[in-house]
């Protein structure tokens, strides 16, 4: 294994440490020694390697790609190098509260300069939900879960109200979790009240992450039929399991053999 530690400490108030580690082609980057937050594949860099990334993209199960996103928390950036290659008419904004995360997310995770398409600014996501207008994005992922959880600004019903009011009439909120944590069920109640019980949990597998999306509206409970046709179609355009998406709805979610309840 070669295990390179690039350890930075990017201001007084706000000191992270960021190490990388690859193996067997994988490149990895951890908060802290043991805490994987991206990995990327050296000889395909814009390939979504983690199972949880993969989920975050289970929206597209139920809307059609935004034409504008944001994104809380950039790690390696994964997430915005698959979106930035494969939805070419969506305009991603990505909010990263450590510059040194963008620096290192750019000279060895391969993430793309600034174009059309790509803005990664650095600030605080919440504080950045906070002066969006509303009704503006099509779109919100958050990913910044760590070590001890979801920062408490990030996490908060306010919050989670401010942006199911910035989404559009059809928008989602894409929140990674983990089923583990003591604060989970808190969590997923918070976004089930703030989206009148319009949210669907979607585990990914060989981890505890679970993605939960909230929806500005109803889905009007679509048949599992209608769902594996439309996984079918995304899993030829992109390339990602949404038909192990569909089976996996099944295990956290109100359903019946005919439909999910959303």
């Amino acid at each position: 294994m070669l295990f390179r530690s690039k350890r930075y400490s990017p201001g007084a108030h706000s000191e992270i440490m960021i190490d990388i580690s690859e193996e067997n082609g994988i490149r990895k980057l951890h908060f802290g020694e043991f805490d994987t937050q991206s990995a990327m594949k050296v000889s395909a860099p814009d390939e979504l390697i983690l199972t949880y990334c993969r989920c975050m993209m289970g929206f597209l199960l139920f809307t059609d790609a935004p034409q504008n996103a944001l994104l809380i928390g950039l790690g390696g950036g994964s997430i915005p190098k698959w979106v930035h290659r494969h939805m070419s008419e969506t305009r991603l904004t990505c909010v990263e509260l450590h510059e040194q995360v963008v620096n290192v997310a750019r000279s060895m995770f391969h993430l793309p300069e600034d174009d059309e398409h790509l803005q990664v600014i650095v600030g605080d996501g919440a504080a950045h939900v906070w002066h969006m207008e509303e009704n503006s994005v099509d779109l919100i992922m958050m990913d910044a879960y760590s070590a001890t959880g979801i920062a408490p600004p990030l996490a908060t019903t306010d919050f989670f109200a401010a942006c199911r009011d910035r989404l559009t009439d059809d928008g989602v909120l894409a929140v990674n979790l983990w089923g583990s944590d003591k604060r989970f069920s808190e969590y997923c109640a918070r976004l089930g009240g703030v989206f009148d019980g319009r949210i669907l949990c979607l585990p990914a597998r060989q981890r505890g992450n679970v993605v939960a999306f909230g929806f500005r509206r109803g889905q009007n409970s679509p048949q599992w039929a209608r769902l594996a046709e439309k996984a079918e179609k995304l899993k030829a355009e992109y390339g990602l399991e949404f038909d192990e998406f569909v089976t996996d709805l099944a295990r956290m979610n109100p359903h019946n053999d005919r439909r999910l309840f959303i």
